[in-house]
């Protein structure tokens, strides 16, 4: 029998919501291990709502669940109605509405706080002693939520100019968890906390080395469901 995963989407579109090559990634892979998947978002509004072809913000108001439920091809659930008990893991994939819509590190960085569902979706998961997994930014979630874990988000320097957001890494030290470097291909597990982390489009790489590394997460979250 597949193990039963739930994915949690942020909106749709990387500057405003869920970064979609990461979320379809993280669905082929899991698809390919022959998980039985979910999809969950929060029903809120989002922080802002961003013109993709400009990189501009407008005057919009769109809804996260209502936004996420384009990549869900409509079949997705209010992540107030995820129980932790009716799965094996959860994944989030990253996009700017990590940083905006899942908590306020986008505006507030490691003084953020977590949206209550996305808090204790996470709390849920690892009580249970179920795998996490995390990529692009949203392991800064883990690292404001469980003190002490380990999680990458690729390098802590601007190696060749492919690592723009390194300080990342310094932020998360910060909040008392430990960073660990990865190449974009790879993957880190922390055993302790069943915390597996992939840093995706944290690195400007082509994206199959991108989508090799978000699948070596979905693997490691596997393995440990």
């Amino acid at each position: 029998m597949g193990k039963r995963v739930a994915l949690v989407l942020a909106g749709c579109g990387v500057f405003d919501g869920s970064e979609i090559h990461e979320a379809s990634a993280a669905l082929v892979h899991l698809s390919r291990g022959g998980a039985e998947v979910k999809i969950f978002a929060p029903n809120i509004e989002q922080r802002d709502v961003v013109n993709h072809l400009k990189g501009s913000p407008t005057e919009e108001k769109r809804n996260v669940l209502v936004e996420s439920a384009r990549l869900a091809r409509g079949n997705i659930q209010d992540l107030a109605e995820l129980k932790a008990s009716e799965f094996d893991a959860v994944i989030f994939p990253g996009g700017f509405g990590v940083a905006k819509n899942l908590c306020s590190w986008a505006v507030d960085g490691k003084n953020c706080t977590v949206n209550e569902h996305v808090n204790s979706t996470l709390q849920a998961f690892h009580s249970a002693k179920k795998p996490i997994g995390l990529c692009c930014i949203s392991p800064v979630l883990a690292a404001k939520v469980f003190p002490g874990c380990e999680v990458t988000v690729g390098q802590d320097k601007n190696v060749d100019g492919r690592f723009p957001d390194a300080e990342t890494a310094s932020a998360i030290a910060e909040l008392g968890c430990k960073h660990i470097c990865r190449n974009v291909n790879e993957s880190h597990v922390d055993k302790a906390n069943k915390i597996v982390t992939t840093c995706a489009f944290m690195c400007k790489a082509p994206l199959h080395e991108i989508f090799d590394g978000i699948g070596t997460m979905v693997q490691e979250v596997l393995k440990l469901a």
